[in-house]
């Protein structure tokens, strides 16, 4: 039974699922969007609409959280500086998943996940 049991194991160790979050996240806000399977755009969307949540407030302290999870400080720069105020009258909501249909090597569904403007 999987009872409260919460998130995909995506087929990776904690740690390795943790990495690729981080470099999906640092890669939707580079580049405001992604195509990636959708199972993973599914993990990825309250991962980073978190950290824009946290860019919102601005402050030292969630910069400093912000940079745990983003070790570009381009990217970061970017959340904080051009993103997050982009959201500040938004109550949530700040991603978009579109369905791409299936890859052809392994038809693995795909999806695109941006950035809503």
């Amino acid at each position: 039974m999987r009872h409260r049991k919460k998130g995909r194991k995506l087929s990776r160790t904690a740690s390795h699922r943790k990495a690729t979050l981080r470099n999906m996240a640092t890669s939707l806000f580079r580049h405001e969007r992604i195509e990636t399977t959708t199972a993973k755009a599914k993990e990825l969307r309250p991962y980073a609409e978190r950290l824009i949540t946290l860019a919102r407030r601005g402050d030292l302290h969630a910069r400093r959280l912000a940079a745990t999870k983003i070790q570009d400080r381009q990217v970061l720069g970017k959340l904080f500086d051009d993103i997050a105020p982009r959201y500040q009258e938004r109550p949530g909501g700040y991603t978009r998943i579109l369905k791409l249909g299936s890859r052809k090597g392994d038809a693995a569904e795909m999806s695109l996940i941006e950035l809503v403007h």
